[in-house]
């Protein structure tokens, strides 16, 4: 009987958990270690920091719905992983063997690299996870009784800006709703070195959509931008030129921001030697698992993924919640064949598709592959694009709470969109 942990109980960890379980069936033990209770679903983050849903509506108990599947539980988060002996450390001092290691934790949120930046030791807010969505939320009540300027983005080194976007959209029509958009300045700051670049290159006409989005809602940019340092009221940002040297200095006043941070790797991973990259992320193969210790894969956002282009501020490539099902059906199957003593065989399509709500309506941006060249690139904007963001919302809480394993948006989004022909 093999011992499989999962490490991390996001989108990534609690869907490797139910589809190794269907795969391999009772005879192997499965253990997912959670940060804590609670599972979050992070992409409606900017709908609870603006007060369109409530924690508790996003959230769910781990524990009560992995014991329905036979797989075990543990909240008490990651000390370090020891590779060399096939060790999970946990926090409490106890530790916990593996014969193999799935690790999806997510990422660090690097605030400390930006002096003033992030929601618990600076000036602003965050949608990176629900709790820090839950304080916007506070932070912005305040903000609706004395309104003023806005400043929305990302800091250097962030790879995954369809939040930072959603937000500013959301925001916009959240305040348009409320009568006060007309006194609320607003700015996008981003390390990308034109709207719509998303980390990606840019996604069809996604710099035209997006810039078209923005003049339309009355929203500034300032691009190739590194958030130099964030003071009460002020963000100082330096717009570099395409040489990556200082060209402008922006000084943004704001009443109300949220940046994202750049991500790193956990600690919990950083701390292991060979096991990541200098920014913690961990080293795989085309089938997910570490190149050196082979009973080790990873999926999502903590996997090391080289920029699509180098770019004169640092961006990072993004991971997608559809991009994280392919990684998942390839790691359940290919931790079965090592089982069955077959070699690893499945390589995951890393098809980027996104789906960014803007409130009242939304753009999708697919990407096949993710990195270039590409079979398909393609934006398109509209109100179906809101109902499919609340549609996979609502999918993927069932998907939690029932232990399904079919992985719907892999397998129809695309058909759905348009994209592949049925058959």
């Amino acid at each position: 009987m093999a011992s499989i942990l999962v490490l991390g109980a996001g989108i990534g960890g609690m869907s490797a958990a139910y589809e190794l379980r269907e795969l391999l069936g009772k005879d192997h033990a499965i253990t997912v270690v959670g940060d804590g209770p609670l599972f979050s679903f992070t992409p409606s983050n900017p709908w609870v920091a603006v007060g369109w849903r409530k924690p508790a509506d996003v959230q769910l108990d781990v524990a009560s719905h992995l014991q329905r599947k036979d797989i075990g539980f543990d909240p008490t988060g990651a000390e370090r992983v020891l590779p060399a002996e096939n060790r999970l450390l946990l926090r409490d001092g106890r530790s916990l063997a593996y014969d193999y290691l799935v690790i999806a934790t997510g990422p660090r949120l690097a605030f400390d690299e930006v002096p003033g930046l992030g929601p618990e030791a600076g000036f602003t807010q965050s949608v990176c996870t629900t709790p820090h969505a839950a304080k916007a939320w506070d932070a912005y009540q305040a903000f609706l009784g004395d309104p003023g300027p806005v400043v929305v983005g990302a800091a250097a080194g962030a790879s995954c800006f369809g939040p930072a976007y959603e937000f500013a959209m959301i925001l916009d029509s959240d305040l348009r709703k409320r009568k006060l958009r007309d006194r609320v300045p607003m700015t996008y700051v981003t390390p990308e070195p034109y709207i719509g670049h998303m980390g990606l290159g840019g996604v069809g006409d996604s710099k035209g959509l997006m810039e078209a989005e923005f003049r339309q809602r009355h929203i500034k940019w300032v691009t190739n931008a590194k958030i130099a340092a964030v003071r009460d009221g002020e963000i100082e940002a330096v717009e570099m030129d395409e040489d990556g040297q200082p060209k402008k200095t922006h000084l943004l006043p704001f009443k109300y921001s949220m940046v994202l941070p750049a991500f790193t790797g956990v600690d919990a991973v950083r701390q292991a030697e060979g096991l990541g990259n200098p920014r913690g992320f961990v080293l795989i193969d085309k089938h997910q698992r570490h190149p050196s210790f082979r009973n080790i894969f990873s999926i999502g956002v903590c996997v090391a993924i080289p920029p699509v282009e180098p770019t004169p501020v640092p961006t990072g490539a993004p991971k997608t919640g559809f991009m994280i099902e392919s990684m998942v059906s390839a790691v359940a199957g290919n931790i079965r064949a090592d089982i069955e003593g077959k070699p690893a065989g499945a390589v995951p399509t890393w098809n980027a598709i996104c789906l960014a709500d803007m409130g009242d309506t939304g753009i999708a941006f697919v990407a096949l592959p993710q990195i270039p060249p590409r079979n398909v690139t393609w934006a398109k904007a509209g109100k179906w694009v809101h109902l499919a963001k609340i549609a996979f919302e609502k999918y993927f809480l069932m998907k939690i709470r029932s232990g399904n394993t079919e992985p719907v948006y892999e397998k129809y989004v695309l058909k759905l969109l348009g994209v592949l022909r049925t058959r």
